[in-house]
């Protein structure tokens, strides 16, 4: 990959250019800092990455020319720092003024640049500790000199491998997240910084920016420690990118080693000696620029303006769009009224739009009504008639209710004697006890409606309360104990309606089945199996041993063919002027059958005893003509009991 050569300039030239682009997006990225919305458009910047230790640091005070980090054997830069580098004019007489800002210490400036690395251990401890904790919350530092030229760096911590002190055990990981959200937006240049005495192809900056700008535009590479490279070997291959090409290059620097800086060895001095280094060494001659601190602030600050001006028209495109929905936000907001007068218009001028959404939500006249579900007036609609009438037929009105529970309930409603016709205790008692199944039902249905109106209240909140966070708070709440303390009654309400239910059954309704509607039913059953299956006829040459029996059976059709609650007898039975004449014929004893069949009789009797003994109380009748049959014979019995004879 062939390096994209640079334009050379010297700092006069550049220093104008410079105060054209860059100190507007330093003062944008203040901006943005301050309001916390950095992430909305990404700015142009340069991030410096690289491993802990590689020389970072000592890069960035080369730049600056000053001393202000803080150093150490260990992890140093523990939050992201963000330097912005600002070319001040001298004073007349040719004396300098440099000094420091913070954004967090805004009007303060900082001219001893020891108070500087002091200001930025103090801040990095204030929120990460002094155990060696990392925090990607920034540290924004402003230096005003004549000896800088305008460029802004973020300088990232550096990537470790074992955790220290209260470092968690995935601090690599962590660290390198870090960096991958500054050094993957397309805005931002990489400087990754890589010690000369460590293989370059196992470079860890030149790994993760790899990651991130595989094609390598965005990354300028920085060779550090050149001076104590193995005697017989030079980074010149490294230089001209041979191993591992960059379109924007490579340039090595000469940083103070560690026994300089205990010694206070000035940044001026360092960068004689690393001037003589270069100027010695043979096999860096024509590498001039690609050589040295001040090459490399000229080589940041003409790519940066290049890349400033690169992506300004998109900047500023983003920045009006940005600019006109904000401001159409705030128009909708309307205007700032100071007066009493005012502002209790403004409130009640809210209050209506509010009461006129909830409105328009519930009769489905909003006009941001959604179209990927039901809301509002059509939700409570789908609630009464969908949710509501599914979960009532759901619920099976015998369910747990078996034919022993029916019979133990009526013997028990019959106290120590039979009764003759089935009591209505046991009906009301079972009939409650089912009625009172549809009461949780009614109230999950009250609870939905309840949830709804609240999802309805937060939709309603118009434009005007966004200005006003704690007027939309408490109308939140206001409105929110008016649904809460409305859906207590409404449970109340349904119980007592369900207890009124529960206290009065309504016979007289067309859907009740009566006694009377039960027997029709009953006999419309028998009919349908007679006719299905017809009784022969009994021949006319039965033996006198059978003729009691044959005489029995008549007096029994006989006896369902009277009309009985208005039911209509069955066709197949003979009519009872039939069945009275061959009566009449017969002996004395069908005329004595019909009150001793009632009450019975000898053979009655005796059947009956039979069948007490063959089978228990409880036991159900199995024939349901028998049952019928009873029936008939207990109201032909009153007939007799109680007719006056003619």
């Amino acid at each position: 990959m062939a390096e994209e050569p640079v334009p050379q300039a010297s700092t006069s030239n550049a220093a104008p250019l410079g105060h054209s682009v860059i100190p507007i997006v330093n003062k944008l990225q203040d901006t943005f800092a301050q309001l916390g919305s950095q992430s909305t458009i990404e700015l142009p910047q340069v991030a410096v990455v690289g491993s802990q230790s590689s020389g970072k640091s000592s890069v960035l005070e080369a730049l600056v020319g000053r001393d202000f980090l803080p150093r150490g054997s260990d992890i140093c830069t523990r939050r992201p720092l963000v330097l912005q580098l600002l070319q001040t004019k001298r004073k007349a007489g040719g004396t300098e003024e440099e000094y420091g800002e913070f954004l967090h210490l805004p009007g303060k400036r900082f001219f001893d640049f020891n108070d500087i690395r002091r200001e930025i251990q103090a801040e990095t401890d204030r929120e990460v500790g002094g155990n060696k904790g990392v925090s990607d919350k920034q540290i924004r530092l402003k230096i005003f000199s004549p000896n800088v030229l305008d460029i802004t760096l973020v300088d990232l911590p550096g990537i470790t491998k074992v955790p220290v002190g209260d470092q968690p055990s995935d601090i690599e990981a962590r660290i390198r997240t870090m960096i991958m959200s500054y050094i993957k937006l397309p805005s931002c240049l990489i400087l990754a910084v890589t010690p000369a005495n460590s293989d370059l192809a196992n470079s860890d900056a030149l790994q993760i920016a790899g990651n991130a700008d595989p094609d390598g535009y965005r990354t300028i590479g920085v060779i550090t420690k050149l001076d104590i490279m193995d005697r017989g070997t030079d980074a010149r291959n490294f230089l001209l990118g041979k191993v591992i090409p960059l379109r924007l290059g490579y340039v090595g620097v000469v940083n103070r080693s560690q026994e300089d800086i205990m010694k206070n060895r000035s940044i001026k001095d360092a960068l004689v000696a690393e001037e003589e280094f270069f100027r010695s060494r043979p096999v860096y001659n024509d590498l001039a620029d690609r050589c040295g601190v001040p090459q490399l602030a000229k080589k940041l600050n003409q790519i940066l303006i290049r890349h400033i001006k690169t992506l300004l028209p998109g900047l500023k495109s983003r920045i009006s769009t940005a600019l006109v929905s904000v401001a159409k936000e705030h128009a909708s907001y309307g205007e700032v009224t100071e007066s009493k007068a005012g502002q209790g218009a403004l409130l009640l001028n809210i209050l209506s739009k509010y009461s006129e959404a909830f409105s328009s939500m519930i009769e489905g006249k909003n006009e941001e009504m959604s179209t990927s579900e039901l809301s509002g007036g059509a939700r409570i609609h789908y609630i009464f008639q969908n949710i509501f009438v599914k979960s009532l037929e759901e619920v099976d009105p015998c369910e747990d209710l078996t034919d022993d529970d029916i019979r133990t309930a009526i013997q028990n409603a019959t106290g120590p004697k039979s009764a003759l016709f089935v009591p209505e205790v046991p009906f009301e008692l079972l009939v409650r006890r089912q009625i009172a199944r549809l009461l949780d039902p009614s109230l999950q249905c009250a609870r939905f409606i309840y949830d709804e109106l609240i999802k309805m209240s937060h939709r309603c909140m118009v434009n005007e309360q966004q200005r006003f966070p704690v007027l939309r708070k408490r109308m939140d709440e206001v409105i929110g104990n008016f649904l809460r303390e409305g859906l207590q009654p409404s449970e109340t309400m349904i119980g007592h309606i369900i207890e009124m239910e529960m206290d009065y059954i309504n016979t007289s309704h067309t859907k009740f089945i009566g006694g009377s509607k039960a027997v029709e039913m009953a006999l419309q059953q028998v009919k349908s199996s007679r006719v299905a299956a017809p009784i022969p006829r009994q021949k006319d040459s039965l033996d006198s041993e059978k003729a009691p029996t044959s005489e029995s059976r008549l007096k029994s059709r006989a006896i369902l063919a009277r009309p009985v609650n208005g039911v209509v007898p069955e066709q197949g039975v003979r009519p009872v002027v039939d069945i009275e004449r061959s009566a009449s014929s017969g002996s004395t004893t069908g005329s004595a059958w019909g009150i001793s069949s009632i009450f019975g009789g000898s053979d009655n009797r005796m059947s009956a005893k039979e069948n007490s003994t063959s089978r228990p109380f409880s036991e159900p009748v199995q024939s349901i003509e028998h049952a019928v049959s009873m029936i008939h014979l207990r109201e032909y019995a009153n007939e007799l009991f109680f007719q006056t004879p003619v």
